[in-house]
């Protein structure tokens, strides 16, 4: 198992994060266990597994200002080091929230390198990564009768779409892929569908739809 994944629930504790990396990994836990007692459980098993990677996602939603927030952070710090493993946090605006301020948050800082991520270009230099994206997400698609090529032709009309954001990109697919029952995406398929509220933003001012509260 050389990655693995944890998302930050809201109101993290120090107990509740870490009975979510004993959940990724199906240990076993009760509500008799101590933090120590998961803690313990957590780091033999993720060394015995030869975990390399662990990504943490939605790290904004730490506050190392309140006592539950600290407390979690402390731990993150003492699982980095019990863990064989690199850490990668993902968040947004993490460097607007608290989360690298104070004590507790300069440790964190002092131990991380921040990537900031934007929108998938079209273009990287003779690359073409958003290309990429649709192709793989095209090859992972179960349609009958689609055609395989059609989403990358269409990668400019995708990125212009979906601004570059993955997640658009993929909610926009997956939602094609079953809208009409055709087991086949075109692209008028592509354009029945409305997106969120940022991707529409960016569609051309002759496709954008009148705004409706939802």
């Amino acid at each position: 198992m050389p990655v693995a994944y944890v998302l930050v629930p809201p109101g993290a504790t120090a107990k509740t994060l870490t009975a979510e990396f004993a959940r990724y990994l199906g240990i076993p836990t009760t509500t008799r266990m101590t933090q120590a007692q998961i803690t313990e459980a957590v780091c033999h098993t993720y060394n015995t597994v030869g975990v390399q990677l662990v990504l943490i996602d939605e790290i904004h939603r730490l506050n190392p200002r309140t006592t539950t927030g600290a407390q979690a952070a402390d731990l993150l710090k003492d699982l980095t080091e019990r863990i064989r493993a690199t850490f990668v946090y993902a968040g947004i605006d993490v460097t607007a929230t608290p989360l690298f301020s104070g004590v507790r948050g300069a440790q964190l800082a002092g131990r991380a390198t921040l990537i900031d991520c934007g929108p998938l270009p079209a273009r990287h230099g003779q690359a073409r990564p958003f290309t990429d994206v649709i192709t793989d997400l095209e090859n992972a698609l179960d349609l009958h009768h689609h055609r395989p090529g059609t989403l990358p032709r269409h990668a400019a009309y995708l990125h212009q779409r979906t601004a570059g954001r993955i997640g658009s990109l993929t909610r926009l697919i997956r939602q094609a892929a079953i809208n009409d029952g055709t087991e086949r995406i075109t692209k008028k398929t592509l354009e029945a569908i409305q997106l969120d509220h940022l991707a529409e933003q960016h569609r051309r001012p002759h496709t954008r739809r009148p705004s409706t509260p939802a």
